[in-house]
């Protein structure tokens, strides 16, 4: 993708992109789409990109069923359903469009899915809604009393399409250099000078798609931190390959609404497995994948952040159930066995967990919805949740926007 040695930088960057996820990647590619022949520059700490957030996620193409009518996911999770399905096709990536079944398994489930099945609608999405007769002529080995059937979600590798973006980007003349961990970040009158483990640059304009870290990268760049990252182990279990074939579609649960994420489901992936997952831990590592990553100075940023303990004391009940199913696997089956009974403890095999970065402000709301903080010469993601590998493509046309002044 680039240099990998460290290299002084003498001419500057027209816009510097830090991060190379998928919305780092899009962001670089939308720039050179609108200003052809500009000097665009990608820097990634990792040796590759799409080793963080974009490659740990269950794969899933969201059609944008949950998001509240008006926010920018409900609007980029729609543009990017269809956005990632047609980069594929041109980029001859793999996708299956598999649908989804938000299952309901009781009277409160189905009246809740009833309400979301209204959002859905003023979203402008196509459902369908299935009794239990139906839902069991689908999928034989899933149980509820109704269900929702989004056609559109489909699945695919995130991580093929961040690689086919940083292709893009190098084939328009822009650069993607890995091994790069920025170290300093200095906003000048007419410029930003960067300081990195790749080399000392200076741009013109810079974005930071930080992720995990963006909290650290605004507070480098001189922005006021309102707010600070949380990472949120998503843990994930596989099923053996006995197994295969149990389902052909996603199946989730009719999310509650009192808590922040969707809950457990089981997702067929692009490679032939079936995922079950993912729970919701407060990580301890920002960047720690594997189970029982402690790094202090993570745990000191959220533990000394006033926001933290605040969202931690109104989701205390959640927060107590999701490590109890995390330290005993027979709470997380039970999760999903309300609408697949009959997976034993012995169906979930290892797979590796993701981490959420999860914004969090001083009043301890959790951040729902896209969040950018900005400088004369910066725009700082700060916060890009789910479905923002879905969204990537249009959250990059986005941002070239507001970065080139474009209306």
């Amino acid at each position: 993708m680039g240099p990998k040695g460290r290299e002084k930088g003498f001419a500057v960057e027209d816009y510097l992109v830090v991060g190379a996820g998928i919305v780092g990647l899009a962001t670089a590619r939308a720039l050179l789409l609108r200003r052809p022949g500009s000097r665009v520059l990608v820097l990634e700490k990792a040796d590759d990109v799409a080793t963080a957030q974009t490659g740990h996620n269950s794969g899933v193409i969201h059609a944008g069923i949950y998001y509240a009518p008006g926010s920018l996911k409900a609007r980029l999770c729609r543009a990017g359903e269809r956005a990632t399905k047609d980069f594929c096709n041109l980029n001859g990536i793999r996708y299956e469009t598999v649908g989804k079944l938000v299952v309901a398994t009781d009277d409160v489930e189905l009246e809740r899915m009833a309400r979301l099945e209204d959002r859905a609608a003023v979203n402008g999405l196509e459902l369908e809604r299935l009794d239990a007769v139906r839902l069991r002529e689908l999928e034989p080995h899933v149980r509820g009393v109704g269900a929702l059937l989004s056609p559109a979600t489909g699945t695919v590798d995130f991580r093929e399409v961040a690689r086919a973006l940083a292709g893009e980007i190098v084939a328009h003349g822009g650069r993607v250099i890995t091994r790069s961990q920025v170290r300093g970040i200095t906003e000048l009158s007419g410029e930003v000078a960067v300081d990195s483990d790749g080399g000392d640059f200076h741009a013109q304009r810079l974005v930071a798609c930080g992720g995990l870290q963006a909290d650290r990268l605004a507070a480098m760049g001189g922005l006021e931190v309102d707010f600070r990252i949380v990472p949120f182990r998503g843990e994930y279990f596989q099923l053996p390959a006995s197994r295969a074939g149990l389902v052909e579609r996603l199946i989730y649960p009719v999310p509650d609404p009192e808590l922040p994420f969707l809950g457990v489901h089981l997702s067929p992936t692009i490679d032939g497995r079936i995922t079950v997952g993912p729970n919701a831990v407060l990580g301890l590592a920002r960047e720690g994948y594997p189970k029982g990553s402690v790094r202090l100075r993570d745990v000191t940023a959220f533990a000394t952040f006033p926001g933290f303990w605040r969202f931690a004391r109104a989701n205390i009940r959640t927060g107590v159930a999701e490590m109890r199913d995390s330290a005993f696997r027979s709470g997380y089956l039970r999760a999903v066995r309300k609408y697949c009974p009959e997976l034993t403890l012995d169906d979930l095999r290892p797979y590796p967990a993701g981490i959420r970065a999860q914004a969090v402000t001083r009043d301890g709301t959790s951040v729902e919805d896209f969040m950018f903080r900005e400088t004369k010469r910066q725009l700082h993601v700060c916060n890009a949740p789910s479905p923002a590998a879905t969204s990537a493509i249009p959250i990059g046309e986005l941002i070239a926007t507001k970065v080139l002044g474009d209306d």
